[in-house]
């Protein structure tokens, strides 16, 4: 079975790793991002949903698992969806209905193709960086990333790093306009005891902290011009005088740039150096502002929802379908960062499982509608309403079939044949 459907899914565009273990199959997914997971509840040597529920707990960000199981084990998988699991399907199935399956939870996580943009985003241009990035790292070129604040630019350098030098090297952040101008040259070279009154010891600075890895200065247009200079002497030469120290110090780095400011203009006006301009700026890679990539909005939006759902199973949260709408919609001056915070924000204030757009706007709703969202039909909004209050129903009655339509006031085949055009899968338990 294994074979036959790593061939199916490899006809239809995935790549695939095929895992006989439990053991294997963890560390795997410790190391190597996947896009989707298809587990067998009973592995041969320890429980698929045992493996699920661990790897929640030590994985900050797992992708959606969707469970194959027999009837008997149905309670199980029941569990596990409850957990954060994404699905699952009962043996013996149709092959066609698991490829279904997995085709659109690979569209709705952004999943699809390759794994190695799903990081950044799953948008073209997100997905042509993310290509890039392989291709960049091979060279010991500088990498200047430019955007607007809260796109993400820390986040692409990680991903540099990662495929230049590998997560075991260090990476090492600066925020060079959160260090005032009188402590940044010994941040960044480090300083001999007794250099200055509070040295009671050595301390290496943030380029010898990078030795053999990666350095990332991020808003490196708030670099004042005296230490712009030293910075490209230690950039050259690739060796730094500690502050008080008289020996050459050899450093070995990467070296990775960001900012939100134009900084060739500011070379025009002679605010920053037009050398170490040049010498920073050998690739450039823009990334686009959030309101340019409304895929990479939606992805977020449930890539952070699911992160929550990890990490508080007993508070399940759920995304309205019209919520989706108002939150593409809106222009998200803040980026990233501001979504991520909304998102975050939402699922902790919810009252119910369901999200809303009130969730995220409160009083401000009219700021998401004014951004132009297109109101759904009558019939589409009428349709999402009945889905959403039977999804509630079910979580509320523990997916119990016959509770659930005694307390809708329907009966169990007027229930079930709702789950089958709502295409909401759900077994009696």
């Amino acid at each position: 079975m294994g074979e036959s459907l790593s061939q199916r899914f490899q006809l239809e565009g995935f790549d695939v790793d095929w895992w006989r273990t439990a053991r294997e199959a963890s560390a795997a997914l410790e190391s190597r991002r996947y896009g989707v997971v298809v587990s067998d509840i009973r592995l041969p040597d320890r429980n698929g949903g045992d493996l699920f529920l661990d790897l929640t707990k030590r994985l900050p960000m797992l992708p959606p698992f969707l469970f194959m199981t027999g009837y008997g084990s149905i309670d199980r998988a029941v569990e596990l969806l409850k957990a954060g699991a994404a699905d699952y399907i009962t043996k013996p199935f149709d092959t066609d209905a698991l490829v279904e399956k997995v085709c659109g939870l690979a569209e709705c996580y952004g999943a699809r193709g390759t794994n190695e943009g799903d990081a950044l985003g799953v948008s073209p241009v997100m997905q042509r960086i993310a290509e890039s990035l392989p291709r960049l790292a091979r060279h010991a070129s500088a990498l200047l990333i430019t955007g607007e604040s809260g796109v993400g630019k820390e986040h692409v350098a990680k991903e540099f790093h990662r495929h230049a030098v590998g997560n075991s090297a260090p990476f090492v952040a600066v925020n060079c306009a959160a260090i005032p101008d009188s402590l940044l040259e010994a941040e960044l070279f480090g300083y001999e005891k007794g250099a200055f009154t509070g040295a009671v010891k050595a301390k290496r600075g943030y380029f010898e902290l990078a030795n053999n890895g990666t350095l990332f200065l991020d808003e490196i247009g708030e670099m004042p011009p005296l230490m712009q200079a030293k910075l490209l002497r230690v950039i050259q030469e690739r060796t730094l005088v500690r502050l008080g120290g008289e020996s050459a110090v050899a450093v070995n780095f990467r070296l990775v740039c960001a900012t939100h400011q134009d900084l060739k203009a500011m070379v025009e006006m002679g605010e920053f150096r037009e050398d170490l301009y040049y010498r920073i700026n050998v690739i450039q890679l823009r990334i686009p502002p959030l309101r340019e990539r409304q895929d990479d909005i939606r992805w977020f939006v449930r890539h952070y929802v699911e992160m929550f759902n990890r990490a508080n199973p007993s508070e399940s949260r759920r995304l309205d379908p019209r919520t989706e709408q108002v939150l593409t919609s809106y222009l998200w001056p803040g980026n990233v960062r501001e979504l991520k915070h909304a998102v975050e924000r939402a699922c902790i204030l919810s009252p119910g499982p369901l999200l809303g757009a009130e969730a995220f706007f409160g009083d401000n709703l009219n700021c998401g509608e004014s951004a132009g969202a297109i109101s759904p039909s009558l019939a589409d909004y009428l349709m999402a309403c009945e889905r959403d209050y039977l999804q509630v129903a079910l979580d509320k009655h523990g997916w119990h079939m016959t509770q659930t339509a005694e307390a809708l006031g329907i009966s169990r085949k007027t229930l079930w044949e709702k789950l089958r055009r709502m295409g909401i899968h759900a077994d009696e338990v």
